[in-house]
């Protein structure tokens, strides 16, 4: 996943990566927000799932200590990261700022 990931997150379309683990309720309950998020933003945002216990190194190299946790990137840059459940309008707020 490592070099996919690094070509994912250099483009100029901002990318929001949901960090989760299949063992994580807080995350399941995130999945139908994030879900909701997509609908809404189109094609203006690209929305990735990554489960942090199958891609440790990219877990540990942007520091996700807690599940869930969402990072948006817009060329290969970290413009905002969050651990912890969040609603559909705090994460359109965050993305909006910055398309």
């Amino acid at each position: 996943m490592k070099g996919n990931f690094n070509q994912l997150i250099n483009g100029d379309k901002p990318v929001l990566i949901d960090f989760h683990a299949e063992w994580c309720g807080p995350c399941k309950a995130q999945a139908p927000i994030i879900k909701e998020v997509a609908k809404e933003m189109g094609g203006k945002v690209r929305i990735v799932k990554i489960d942090v216990d199958k891609n440790q190194a990219i877990a540990q190299k942007y520091q996700v200590r807690g599940v869930p946790t969402l990072a948006l990137f817009k060329n290969g840059q970290v413009l905002w990261k969050q651990a912890g459940m969040l609603g559909k309008q705090q994460i359109l707020n965050v993305i909006g700022q910055h398309l």
